[in-house]
């Protein structure tokens, strides 16, 4: 159960988000399961036909949520007011009538059958996004929001480390995933969301899917791999080869390292999410790779691994102290290898890009 402090943690960011609401000119905000009712009422629970909704109007907060799951939900969040509904019932009239009277905004993330029914028992209403609202909240981390995603990093820091110690060469890349995964779990995460081992030309596929391919001998390997420790996610990626390197793939890495330096140079509190972007991209543009960094340079993290803001050359957002992102340029040649280094980083109080991942940028020799 939450404690005092926790609880009025959330109690606070549901007052931003109602005091928010006129703004907006919303009556109601509405989500379901997912990060948003995670950041607004600490209870995570996966979305299934049954209708769990959290209404937020001036006049309240309510829960709405199946019956069966009600003495969860009570013990994650017992500081809301519960309306349980029981199978015969019809919980998106409930919902419908906690909203009062004007534009709704639901969860970006709430499943089209829950949003059509609300719709049909609000005929006549506008229906908007929730992110109108949440995605100002979420994007400046608090905290304690920091803490977790500093936790999980080191983490990830520590499975890293020893991944470098395990054998590649003459291996799937589905074995070595399953490693890292076991090293995620062993180093503190509580999930694990992906593992990303990408060896030979199938490094120059940025998400590429782990598969059967064998490892060889001289194979730069791309590792991207990531997952929870409360709640919050982690997401580092490192570039390692299988005995010595070649001078291209040496060039092409130390490039990389240098225009994530450029990131981190660019970042920070009032820069502009595209500006950062171009400074990375710049780099590796002036060493003749510029056609082969095919992706934008940062995105958000916190309860999602993928959030607000993005870095990208479309988005001219200025960034906050409290945000977090990635910073991950790559190089990507087609049937041969690629090259990424990621971390993640927040803007501090400094106003400066901390860095929340440590583990070597090096090109890592691996057996």
């Amino acid at each position: 159960m939450p404690g005092t402090s926790e609880a009025a943690r959330y109690q606070r960011r549901r007052e931003r988000a109602v005091a928010a609401l006129p703004e907006h000119g919303l009556a109601a905000l509405v989500v379901g399961p997912g990060p948003d009712l995670t950041y607004l009422a600490g209870y995570r629970i996966s979305a299934s036909e049954r209708l769990t909704a959290l209404v937020l109007t001036a006049e309240g907060y309510v829960l709405v949520v199946p019956a069966l799951e009600a003495p969860r939900a009570r013990t994650a969040a017992p500081d809301l007011t519960l309306r349980e509904w029981q199978e015969t019932a019809d919980p998106h009239a409930i919902a419908a009538a906690l909203a009062g009277a004007g534009d709704i905004a639901v969860g970006d993330q709430l499943w089209a059958t829950f949003v059509v029914r609300l719709q049909e028992a609000l005929p006549g209403r506008r229906f908007r996004l929730a992110s109108e609202i949440t995605r100002a909240l979420r994007m400046r981390k608090d905290p304690d929001e920091l803490a977790a995603l500093r936790e999980v990093g080191a983490s990830a820091d520590r499975a890293y480390a020893r991944v470098r110690d395990l054998e590649f060469a003459g291996r799937r890349e589905e074995e070595i995933g399953a490693d890292i995964a076991r090293l995620l779990r062993d180093e503190g995460h509580d999930e694990v969301t992906f593992t990303i081992v990408a060896s030979g030309p199938n490094g120059a596929s940025p998400h590429h899917q782990t598969g059967p391919r064998v490892v060889e001998r001289g194979d730069a390997v791309v590792l991207d791999f990531g997952g929870t420790r409360q709640w919050y996610c982690s997401d580092i990626t490192r570039t390692v080869v299988v005995g010595e390197p070649d001078a291209e793939l040496v060039k092409v890495h130390d490039l990389v390292r240098r225009a994530q330096e450029a990131g981190y140079a660019a970042a920070g509190d009032g820069a502009r999410a595209c500006d950062v972007d171009a400074a990375a991209r710049a780099v590796i543009a002036d060493g003749g790779y510029g056609e082969h960094f095919i992706h934008r340079l940062g995105h958000g993290i916190g309860l999602e691994g993928h959030e607000h803001p993005y870095l990208v050359s479309s988005n001219d957002e200025i960034l906050e102290r409290g945000m977090a992102f990635s910073i991950e340029p790559g190089i990507y040649l087609p049937g041969r290898f690629g090259v990424r280094i990621e971390d993640i980083a927040a803007i501090g109080a400094d106003g400066r890009a901390q860095p929340f991942n440590a583990a070597d940028h090096a090109l890592a020799r691996v057996r």
